[in-house]
């Protein structure tokens, strides 16, 4: 043992009288000195003695929809990796259709005595829903934290990307690159991100596309469900209507526009001109590489982990929205507008 105790202070730098304290997890010590001791046990070798593990704060509940779409891995990747470094256990409660429903996860974790929980896209960002379930969390007391999705009327912090921002961002960049038929792709109309989108949307084309006063605004819209399926089908609709570009509210809807775009011989940006919205994992690597929109899911889940913390330890955060900018990405699916397509003439026939 004697051994073991020079061993370790002389890797941490401290007397073996210091080891000793540490070990035995008595007072006198340094937070620094006691971590560089630990660290030293860790380089060393060393098992930790049991009352020197690290003991969990707490469990918190990470409530997201499904995983088929990379942003929401990386969104829990980001919360769940704070929550252990501020000593919480997080809990993952991930949503399929047909499968476990948000209320019965909050009923699970309930049970469970979470500390907190984080809701990332759920029920508080669709409008239509009943948020009632979410002021009842609060009265009990439970600190909760809500990302993408503004919900009027819920005291809680709100972290979200700028959506209107982000629609406005990608109108112009395509503008700018000559195109005036310009498409938007999203989901339902009743989720608050999607409403913000379409408002930044309108917005620009006002701004960057002369001719758009001139026809009906929702010509150029086709809202359908997310993902891969739900954007071929609404690219498909206005295909049929000439647009030269899209602006599409996912990176998995903007997938799906470039496929309706192949399965009618059209290429990508050649022909079509395609952003998306996310930038989620591996799509820099899609044929053609996705322009897109990048939700900043680092700082954003960082933020929501230290608003939950502060709320727990009784440090109230904001009863408010914290919206972080998205930041547009150019990469091979934007293109200059193609050539305008002249009507056809009909020739007559010489008498």
């Amino acid at each position: 043992m004697r051994a073991r105790l020079s061993d370790i202070a002389r890797q941490a730098g401290v007397s073996e009288a210091t080891v000793s304290r540490v070990l035995n997890d008595r007072p006198g010590v340094s937070a620094d000195t006691r971590q560089a001791v630990l660290t030293a046990l860790d380089v060393l070798g060393y098992e930790r003695p049991e009352r020197l593990h690290k003991r969990s704060a707490g469990l918190v509940g990470l409530i997201v929809p499904e995983l088929e779409n990379p942003i929401f891995p990386a969104f829990a990747q980001i919360v769940e990796s704070a929550l252990a470094q501020t000593g919480f256990t997080p809990v993952l409660c991930t949503q399929t259709p047909g499968g476990v429903t948000e209320d019965e996860y909050l009923e699970m974790l309930l049970d469970r005595q979470v500390s907190g929980i984080v809701f990332v896209a759920g029920l508080h960002a669709d409008t239509t829903a009943d948020h009632d379930r979410y002021q009842r969390l609060i009265d009990r007391p439970l600190p909760v934290v809500f990302v993408n999705g503004f919900a009027d009327g819920i005291s809680a912090p709100f972290i979200s990307c700028d959506d209107k921002q982000a629609a406005e961002t990608a109108v112009a960049h395509l503008a700018a690159l000559g195109h005036e038929r310009i498409g938007f792709v999203s989901g339902p109309q009743r989720f608050r991100a999607v409403q913000r989108k379409l408002d930044g949307y309108h917005s620009a084309m006002r701004r960057h596309v002369p001719s758009y006063g001139h026809r009906p605004p929702d010509e150029l819209v086709a809202l359908t469900l997310f993902g891969v399926e739900g954007g071929e089908v609404a690219a498909g609709q206005l295909l049929d209507r000439d647009v030269t570009a899209l602006v599409c509210g996912s990176d998995l809807m903007a997938l799906g526009a470039i496929r309706a775009a192949h399965r009618r011989g059209l290429q990508v940006p050649r022909d079509l001109s395609v952003v998306g919205f996310d930038d989620s994992p591996l799509i820099a690597f899609t044929d053609p590489p996705l322009t897109t929109l990048r939700q900043p899911v680092a700082a954003m889940g960082n933020a929501a982990v230290r608003a939950l913390v502060d709320e727990i330890h009784g440090h109230a955060a904001p009863r408010s929205e914290y919206v972080f900018p998205a930041e547009l990405v150019v990469r091979g699916s934007t293109a200059a507008a193609p050539p305008r397509r002249l009507p056809k003439q009909t020739h007559i026939p010489a008498a």
